[in-house]
């Protein structure tokens, strides 16, 4: 009787995780109203909440994202929006003591000749840096995880030359942790950031009665880009129903939509 061996080549996978020590106390989006010729001062508060010593490296990139889950950050001028050529910031690394805070400054200087109006941006990110201690004595692969923020820089230059123009892209019904949960994919294809809601209003597809209204949560948007916005409607029965989506951003700009929706029983 020949006995088969198998063969199993085991790798050891080490985890060395780096503790999300690193936080950014003042927000992830700073925005401003500007001038050609003008300089605007701004900061990052960074906080050490771990118990030993942590070096933070500061850059800038260019940054989009898709309401497929795209998201792209890039060397500064890929956009050509960027704002990244204006920003100087007064140190590109930080070495931060256990439960230290720190404040990183930076300046923003509006060239004179900018004509098209509208928003300009980038992203400061921040990101701890690890330092690799080669261990010779232990097998497999050492993996890093990074937890590292994007800290937007948002710049509206003559803002009331300037006007978003939301589209709607898709709209899917989906469960999650047990609520339905209406995604409603909005673009900005104009040339100004905006923080738009998105509501629908539902009506009985038979009796035209109106069911309810339900809105999402505002969340900011820039312009070439798109997402997602998320609106429960858990509350609305199983049936097929004709139903209305509004987006409307801050300065009460709405853009509808008629669109019929099946809530499936499952």
């Amino acid at each position: 009787m020949i006995k088969s061996i198998l063969v199993l080549l085991i790798f050891f996978l080490q985890f060395c995780f780096l503790k999300a020590g690193i936080v950014v106390i003042n927000g992830l989006s700073h925005s401003y109203k500007i001038e050609n010729g003008k300089v605007y001062k701004g900061k990052i508060e960074i906080e050490n909440t771990g118990n030993q010593s942590q070096s933070v490296k500061l850059f800038l990139q260019d940054y989009s994202y898709r309401s497929d889950g795209t998201i792209n950050y890039s060397a500064p001028k890929t956009n050509s929006r960027t704002n990244a050529d204006w920003i100087k910031m007064n140190t590109d690394l930080v070495i931060l003591k256990a439960k230290e805070k720190t404040e990183v400054y930076y300046e923003i200087t509006v060239p004179n000749n900018v004509s098209e109006p509208g928003t300009y941006w980038s992203v400061i990110m921040v990101e701890p840096v690890e330092e690799i201690k080669p261990n010779d004595k232990k097998e497999g692969v050492n993996i890093t995880s990074i937890i590292r923020y994007a800290i937007q820089v948002i710049t509206d230059l003559d803002s009331e030359k300037a006007k978003p123009d939301l589209k709607f892209e898709g709209v899917k019904i989906e469960k999650e942790e047990g609520k339905q949960i209406l995604k409603v994919a909005i673009a900005n294809k104009g040339d100004l950031y905006c923080k738009p809601t998105v509501d629908v209003e539902v009506y009985n597809k038979r009796t035209g009665e109106k069911i309810g209204n339900f809105s999402s949560k505002a969340s900011g948007l820039l312009p070439q880009t798109s997402k997602y916005y998320h609106i429960d409607i858990s509350k609305i029965s199983p049936d097929k129903y004709n139903a209305v989506l509004i987006a409307t951003d801050e300065e009460e700009n709405a853009f509808a939509l008629n669109v019929e929706l099946e809530i499936k029983n499952d």
